[in-house]
């Protein structure tokens, strides 16, 4: 665990207990401020409380509260800059939650992919312990990485299997209660992040969700067509709603109680007693499918948005509709009426969000800045702001005083589907369909940072071979070349009009090979930093790029279904390898430049004899679609990586399969090898690197989260430095750390 976690662990229970539970509350209570300051920046202490079983990651976040709740505290006690350092740590805490809950171990990379970016004393004194912790193997960033705090992100809910399709919030800011594609409801508590309870009892989606103003009842529509109404207290289903003939994908309900108003793909709404469960009546008008309603807070009118591209404003006493906006081009996916009920904000597939006038029917104006279908928006109680989220996975808040956008929160690796906002405006939650929902201080997110990488997809990358630089070829057109000491970028290489898709680099660091959507493949002067020379020949786009020790070939693999051999003296082609039924999207070469092995979307790797040109056999054993191969420095194991989950070990004496790889949870995009051939590095599209002990066999020794899909990964000479790029395109710089914990 660590020298001080195991000295704190050779003492009694109680002793532990006492130590990490009262020590705090004592130093605050009798004034004693500068201890506490010191401990909660002391990761040590960190550590050993979050490890130790009576505590834990709550337990520390609600530390860091006791200056509020003491009544000892004065304002010449407080410490203003030490006090923002202690605000730093508890945000990471909050924002790392979800991740230390699952993995305790990952506090220090925890801290520091997130705090690199202050330059204030206490906070750079504790990532200095941190980056000296050795109880277990872990990957250390070396430069800031991960989202840090004041950018909005306070943590990650997770529990639902599928996709998360609605969310609500109960009136006192405690509770959020949520609806998944996977049929079920659950009821969260949004102080300490924890799943309460599970809600189920619909035979299919859950697409909408309200809450009434006590946050004594849920109620919820499905794609089985029902309303269902639970009890929150006893945490049972009170009655079934039926009348609907299509599946239900909007609900709201009155502030008083009494009501609920639902929406259908039947094009109709309904208006409930939720008193009896009795219809009261039905609300016809709109063309096609209703998405989404809401009411206003005195109960008199329903607002709905519909497939039709309006919205329908409706007279809940008499079931008459008053009037019709019109204005979007595409669906209406979502809208949200003002506390004051004067003007109501609609979210449509068309990217905009519009702001209308309820007295008049007009639309005061537009918003405009998401680059997808807008699917969900939620307005402040004060009305002074909106919130949106989107399939462009991001969420914005606006200024509906000015129409002007404040900030992005950028987090969830899918769609955006659902907000909603606590009632003091502080935070808002959403839900995605990555699974997740995520909460958001809406009291932050000016504070910009700059992060490393591309403006898009990093899709290839390669380190040179004295571990000095490292190259990354991007969705964004270019390539970068970065100085793997420091982490900072030395020089662009630009002339692609089109996209990145591999680089490899020469043994002697001079040269850099890429290839492109273009069909073609460039050569670079690492010295100068232009280009050489271009190898034209594929008929489609080039996803794979391989050179030889020597530096004198390279070997590239295409869309087009060959692999090509050039000569790099002269930059001609000098054969073409055919065999693949499918594009060819990974190629290795070995050390001594005889083989190349490929993967291709046709499930299989082949190797090559470099020699002759011909194909010496085919691995077969994947499910899916291969994405990566490496081999090893001896030329004796290939390791590939697949859309199927896994990596597999080859023997590439027999042909024969060694072993299976299994960890990640979606397509493996990206495989580097140790040169002793001991480890292996993956990257997927569940967001995480992976190292794998080849030796165990099934063996994942250490694991970084990232912010999204990763697409690429190398590893450095020294065996520790890994490179990794990703959908978002950022560069993530890690060292492997604690391998002495193994041994």
């Amino acid at each position: 665990m660590g020298e001080f976690a195991d000295k704190l662990a050779a003492k009694p229970l109680f002793y532990q207990r006492a130590y990490l539970g009262s020590l705090l509350p004592n130093y605050v209570k009798s004034g004693n401020l500068e201890k506490y300051y010191q401990k909660l920046t002391d990761f040590n202490f960190l550590i050993a409380k979050i490890q130790h079983s009576d505590f834990g990651v709550q337990a520390l976040i609600d530390d860091f509260n006791l200056l509020d709740a003491s009544e000892a505290v004065t304002q010449r006690e407080y410490n203003p800059e030490k006090a923002k350092a202690l605000d730093l740590i508890q945000s990471v805490l909050w924002m790392s939650a979800d991740i230390l809950d699952g993995d305790k171990t990952k506090l220090a990379e925890q801290l520091l992919g997130r705090l690199l970016y202050f330059e204030m004393p206490q906070i750079q004194a504790m990532l200095e312990v941190a980056k000296q912790w050795k109880a277990a193997p872990w990957l250390r960033p070396l430069t800031p990485c991960l989202t840090p705090p004041r950018r909005g992100l306070l943590r990650t809910l997770q529990g639902h299997s599928n996709s998360v399709n609605a969310v609500a919030v109960t009136s006192d800011g405690k509770r959020a209660i949520s609806g998944s594609d996977d049929n079920t409801l659950k009821v969260w508590d949004l102080t300490t992040g924890k799943e309460e309870f599970t809600l189920k009892g619909h035979s299919n989606s859950v697409n909408a969700v309200a809450v009434t103003e006590d946050g004594k009842w849920a109620i919820s529509g499905s794609t089985d067509k029902t309303i269902k109404v639970w009890d929150l207290t006893t945490r049972n289903e009170q009655f079934t709603l039926k009348g609907h003939s299509y599946p239900v994908y909007a609900v709201a309900v009155t502030s008083d109680g009494k009501r609920a108003i639902s929406g259908s793909f039947d094009n109709t709404l309904k208006v409930w007693d939720l008193t009896t469960g009795n219809e009261q009546f039905t609300l016809e008008g709109h063309s096609y499918s209703v998405n989404v309603v809401a009411v206003t807070s005195d109960g008199k009118r329903a607002i709905s948005g519909s497939d039709d591209t309006t919205i329908k404003i409706w007279d809940l006493t008499t079931g008459n509709e008053q009037f019709t906006l019109e204005g979007h081009s595409y669906l209406v996916y979502a809208v949200a009426v003002t506390s004051d009920g004067k003007r109501t904000i609609s979210a449509s597939r068309d990217t905009t969000i519009k702001i209308w006038d309820l007295t008049t029917g007009k639309e005061e104006f537009t918003l405009e800045g998401h680059s997808d279908s807008v699917n969900a928006v939620a307005v402040t109680s004060d009305s002074k702001r909106a919130i949106s989220g989107s399939t462009d996975k991001t969420l914005k808040v606006w200024d509906l005083t000015t129409g002007k956008e404040e900030f992005t929160l950028e987090g969830h690796s899918d769609s955006v589907n659902a907000v909603a906002v606590t009632s003091d405006g502080k935070r808002a939650i959403s839900g995605s369909t990555d699974k997740t929902l995520k909460v958001w201080d809406l009291t932050t997110g000016n504070e910009q940072f700059t992060l490393k990488g591309h403006s898009y997809l990093v899709n290839s990358v390669a380190v040179t071979s004295d571990g000095k630089r490292a190259i990354s070829g991007s969705w964004d057109d270019t390539l970068k070349v970065w100085d793997l000491t420091t982490g900072k970028e030395q020089f662009t290489l630009e002339g692609y009009g089109y996209l990145v898709n591999s680089v490899a680099v020469t043994s002697d660091g001079k040269r850099a090979i890429s290839g492109s959507t273009d069909k073609t493949l460039k050569v670079w002067d690492l010295t100068t930093g232009n280009e050489q020379f271009t190898l034209k020949g594929h008929s489609k786009s080039v996803y794979a790029v391989a050179v030889t020790s020597d530096g004198k070939r390279a070997i590239s693999g295409s869309d087009d279904k060959t692999l090509k051999v050039w000569d790099l003296t002269t930059g001609k082609e000098q054969f073409t390898l055919k065999g693949h039924s499918n594009s060819v999207n990974a190629v290795a070469v070995t050390k001594n430049g005889k083989l190349a092995i490929s993967g291709s979307d046709d499930k299989t790797l082949k190797v090559w004899d470099l020699t002759t040109g011909k194909e010496q056999f085919t691995l077969e054993g994947h499910s899916n679609s291969v994405n990566a191969v490496a081999v090893t420095e001896d030329g004796k194991l290939a390791i590939s990586g697949s859309d199927d989950k896994t990596l597999k070990v080859w023997d590439l004496t027999t042909g024969k399969e060694q072993f299976t790889l299994e960890g990640h949870s979606y397509s493996v995009n990206t495989v580097a090898v140790t040169e002793d051939g001991k480890l292996a590095i993956s990257g997927s599209d569940d967001n995480t690197v992976k190292v794998w002990d080849l030796s165990s066999g099934n063996n994942v020794i250490a694991s970084f989260a990232c912010k999204s899909s990763i697409a690429c990964c190398a590893i450095a000479p020294d065996g520790l430095t890994i490179v990794a790029g990703e959908e978002s395109g950022r560069v993530y710089f890690l060292r492997l750390e604690g391998m002495e914990a193994l041994t």
